[in-house]
């Protein structure tokens, strides 16, 4: 696929990475030079330095041919006008854009092919509250994705002293809850890939990915460590655009607290809220967060632009007694340092990599309708619709067991109609199902996909 992206910042970049290293044809547009070199370096990549919105410069990307324009600079101008003129001028067939102010989303009729002709918007606020939302749904929970249409769920749980099935076998899970159907799909050990059998045995300190139905996957997360209580109470640290949203989607079931340093933005913002509190503070300031009574907060989220400054104020909050310290980093090498130094913060949450994960989806082969990466970029989950009949599919109308999987690649559950299926060895996929795949490693990513693509004769 020729792809051409516009924009080399952390997005850009590794979104080109992802894509390279799958044998696309990759077009990195920047007026950065700095930015351009190093990819260039490391990768098998075009760079174009230019203008994103020049028609000079998306021609000479490769516009002409292209199939698909993702359009990822930092200003949402640039990347609507971008894709106003790959439409056109070069009739580009897909055409991606990186949409922030929520002032452009909310008007339904902006967007599609007689007004401004973007296939995509993707609110990286919008992705990452939506994130946020989930793992305050879940307490005990480290990541949550959604699979059809959010019936289907991949959770990854940290296993603690304690839990059911710490110590068992993973077969015993059918006895502890014998109602419910689930599948442990990756087990991560001292941040090592295990792949799960009937007789691998949980340990604590295990991070146990497994898929379930929705509604059986609190069930689930009380198999592997003690059930948390309820979030009650929540704590923001900034106001800003994740903030209000937040606050928003919050307020009328925790008691929700929210804390903006600027005035200006204090006073706008408690305007805009029903029951939520909005405190004029700085959230790394100790009286402050002894005041508000920290200690009896559940959930305590930095969410403002400064990595920096949600680092130390998660770690202050946990420090003073918050059950749960969340911080927002963008910088996808602090959140790699968050996540393997064994700091207070429980939970790093990148924008980056949830925007990734939302591209992912249209640029896989095969038919995916949805991918998500896991772990900071080394695993990743897809949902797939097979097609064809047993002697054009190399999936249709066979048992798992008979479908050549790469190494790593586990098929966790079917959603089929309205049904949730948990994969065993003798489901048997039919033609119409979405099927939800788990690859430990990424580099077996596109021999998943060629599973999913039509052929001819595969009996």
């Amino acid at each position: 696929m020729k792809i051409i992206i516009l924009g080399a910042g952390e997005v850009g970049a590794t979104l080109a990475e992802n894509l390279a290293h799958e044998a696309n044809d990759v077009t990195v547009v920047d007026t950065n030079q700095s930015l351009l070199r190093p990819l260039q370096d490391r990768l098998d990549i075009r760079a174009v330095h230019g203008y994103a919105a020049h028609p000079a410069v998306l021609r000479d990307a490769g516009a002409n041919d292209a199939d698909m324009i993702i359009a990822v600079t930092a200003v949402d101008e640039i990347n609507m006008v971008a894709c106003q003129i790959a439409y056109t001028l070069f009739h580009t067939p897909t055409k991606i854009a990186r949409i922030r102010s929520s002032e452009y989303l909310i008007e339904d009729r902006l967007f599609h092919q007689d007004a401004i002709p973007i296939d995509m918007s993707i609110s990286p606020e919008q992705l990452v509250t939506d994130y946020i939302k989930r793992l305050i749904q879940y307490p005990g929970a480290l990541q949550v994705v959604d699979f059809a249409g959010g019936r289907v769920q991949v959770v990854g749980v940290k296993a603690y002293y304690g839990g059911p099935l710490v110590g068992n076998e993973l077969a015993t899970i059918r006895t502890h809850i014998p109602n419910v159907d689930t599948r442990v799909v990756a087990i991560y050990r001292r941040g090592k890939p295990l792949i799960p059998e009937g007789d691998t045995v949980i340990e604590a300190d295990d991070e146990v990915f497994f898929v379930a139905a929705r509604r059986d996957i609190k069930q689930v997360i009380g198999e592997l460590r003690k059930i948390d209580r309820p979030v009650k109470r929540v704590m923001l640290a900034g106001g800003g655009n994740i903030g209000t949203r937040l606050a928003r989607a919050l307020e009328n079931q925790c008691q929700v607290k929210v804390i903006e340093h600027n005035p200006e933005r204090a006073a706008w913002l408690s305007e805009r809220v029903n029951r939520a509190i909005v405190l004029k503070g700085d959230a790394a300031n100790e009286s402050l967060l002894v005041e508000e009574n920290i200690e009896s907060v559940d959930v305590f989220c930095a969410i403002t632009n400064d990595d920096e400054a949600n680092i130390l104020s998660a770690m202050l909050a946990k420090r003073l007694g918050a059950r749960k310290a969340m911080s927002l980093i963008n910088r996808l090498a602090y959140v790699d340092l968050i996540e393997s130094s064994g700091t207070q913060i429980d939970i790093a949450i990148s924008p980056k990599q949830s925007t990734i994960s939302a591209l992912l989806a249209h640029v896989r082969r095969g038919d995916v309708v949805r991918a998500h990466t896991l772990r900071r970029g080394a695993a990743e989950a897809i949902e797939a619709i097979a097609h064809g009949e047993r002697g054009n599919s190399r999936v249709v109308g066979r048992r798992l067991d008979e479908i050549k999987l790469p190494p790593g690649a586990s098929i966790g559950a079917i959603a089929r109609g309205e049904e949730v299926i948990i994969a065993h060895h003798d489901t048997v996929i039919e033609s119409g199902d979405h099927v939800m795949i788990f690859i430990i490693d990424k580099r077996y990513t596109p021999a998943v996909e060629q599973l999913f693509q039509g052929g001819v004769s595969y009996v």
